[in-house]
C-alpha cells in the first residue's frame, strides 16, 4: 500500500513539474515570473544570486538543492529522481546533463562549491565532484572527481 501511494505522489509531482516547465520554457516571461516558476519547480525559494538561462529541464525538480551564485546556461537537464545537490559559485554550461538515473544504476549527484562544468557534459549517477574541479566540454563523468582536478573527455577511475 505504501509503495502504491508513493508511486501516485511521484506521478503527480512529475506531472506538475512538467506543466510548470512547459510554461517556463514556452512563455514570454519577465525575470520575476521566471524566478517564481523556478521556486515552484524546486519547492523552495532559490537565492537571488542564481541565474538560469532557458530552456531548463528536470523531471521532478523537488530533488534539486542549490547553493548561491549558481549559473546554469541554456538547455541544461537535471534528471533529479535520486537527488542533485549543488554548492555555491558553480557554473554549468549549455546542453549539460546531470542524470541521477541511468538504466539499472541510480544515485545522487553532488557538486561542491567552485566547480566549473563545460558544455555538453554528461554526469552519471553516484558522482561527487570536489571543490574547484573543472570539467571540460564534452566530458562524460562516470566516477567521483577529486577537488581541484581538471578533467577532459571521459574520466574513468583507475
Amino acid at each position: 500500500m505504501i509503495i502504491t501511494k508513493q508511486l501516485k505522489v511521484d506521478q503527480r509531482l512529475l506531472e506538475q513539474n512538467q506543466r510548470l516547465l512547459r510554461h517556463l520554457n514556452t512563455s514570454c516571461l519577465n525575470d520575476r515570473q521566471i524566478k517564481q516558476l523556478l521556486n515552484e519547480i524546486f519547492g523552495y525559494q532559490i537565492d537571488d544570486s542564481n541565474q538560469f538561462l532557458l530552456p531548463f529541464y528536470s523531471d521532478y525538480g523537488r530533488n534539486i538543492k542549490l547553493g548561491k551564485n549558481i549559473s546554469v546556461s541554456c538547455n541544461v537537464t537535471m534528471a533529479d529522481k535520486a537527488g542533485i545537490r549543488i554548492g555555491d559559485n558553480v557554473e554549468i554550461s549549455s546542453s549539460t546533463s546531470l542524470l541521477t538515473v541511468d538504466g539499472n544504476q541510480s544515485g545522487p549527484i553532488v557538486i561542491d562549491s567552485g566547480v566549473k562544468i563545460g558544455g555538453n557534459v554528461i554526469i552519471l549517477p553516484n558522482v561527487h565532484i570536489g571543490t574547484d574541479a573543472v570539467i571540460s566540454a564534452g566530458s562524460i563523468i562516470t566516477h567521483n572527481i577529486p577537488a581541484g582536478e581538471n578533467i577532459s573527455y571521459v574520466y574513468e577511475e583507475r
